[in-house]
């Protein structure tokens, strides 16, 4: 494959940019169920006409899926995975967050978990497509009082807060990827190819996805809604998503950072410290204001 990208970069940059695109949004064999609780019920709900599955579980004494369903106290809090995932990775924020007095609503983005492709085709998905599922998640169970959201899902959150319907009034980031284009620069090093491919790669990225690549970073899109109290939890060593990079996002949107240690980009979403901060945050941040979370942990 290194061969053909080095022939490619001299005799045919548009080609092996085509051929790096192809792999690049190439979705990655689906992530096995996780386990999560019961007492969920399954909802489907259509994003651009293509059916996106989920589950959503709230306190006793609450219709959980309803055309309008009614809103526990506490309010709806939407799980938002990232690539590669789907939404029981979230298996274990359900049972505090549903004790918290939250409706919880996890669901599967296009090509990923239970859920159907999007209009992109089996085989191939987008940030775009993550957005537009949960957007249309969002209209079938209403505002949100919080989003949690993993890996690429923070960059999918912001699209659907900026172009979709999406509202709510907290945010979580964990292990959140910031900038495409330093994933960009890693596949590129990894395959070999050049400038010119690169080039021609990332008009490609900009006519499937319809943002540029340059916008396509989670620094940008924060500027571009309204902000929220906002966590971000990482781990130093997470390999795919840069720790100096989470840092700069979280100084920059002006959030507390969380650091922990030896858990990397997946375990962390089922560490029991990680789970009792997001939940405090959540259920405690307008009381609390930042008594707990006034700082970064770096």
């Amino acid at each position: 494959m290194r061969a053909f990208f080095r022939y490619g970069e001299h005799v045919a940059p548009r080609r092996a940019g085509r051929v790096a695109f192809d792999l690049w949004f190439s979705a990655p064999p689906r992530m096995p169920e996780l386990p999560v609780p019961a007492g969920g019920e399954p909802f489907e709900v259509l994003a651009q006409g293509h059916v996106v599955r989920g589950m959503t579980w709230t306190s006793p004494g609450f219709e959980t899926v309803a055309a309008q369903p009614p809103q526990p106290p506490a309010g709806v809090v939407y799980l938002v995975h990232g690539w590669g995932g789907r939404g029981s990775q979230f298996g274990a924020l359900v049972e505090p967050l549903v004790e918290a007095g939250f409706r919880v609503v996890m669901f599967d983005a296009p090509v990923h978990g239970d859920s159907d492709h999007g209009p992109a085709g089996p085989r191939r998905t987008s940030g775009v497509e993550f957005a537009k599922a949960l957007d249309a998640v969002f209209c079938r169970f209403g505002p949100a009082e919080a989003v949690v959201a993993h890996s690429m899902g923070t960059i999918s959150t912001y699209l659907a807060m900026r172009f979709g319907w999406l509202g709510t009034e907290r945010l979580v980031f964990v292990a959140p990827m910031v900038q495409f284009g330093s994933l960009l620069d890693q596949f590129q090093q990894a395959l070999g190819f050049g400038p010119r491919t690169r080039r021609a790669m990332e008009r490609n990225v900009d006519e499937f996805v319809g943002v540029r690549v340059q916008e396509f970073d989670a620094r940008v899109q924060a500027a571009r809604v309204e902000r929220h109290p906002t966590l971000v939890i990482t781990d130093r060593g997470d390999r795919q998503t840069p720790y100096a990079e989470v840092v700069d996002f979280a100084e920059t949107i002006n959030a507390p950072l969380i650091t922990t240690e030896g858990l990397g980009h997946r375990k962390i979403l089922r560490d029991p410290d990680v789970v009792r901060t997001i939940v405090e945050f959540l259920g405690g941040y307008a009381a609390q204001e930042d008594e707990v979370f006034a700082g970064s942990s770096a």
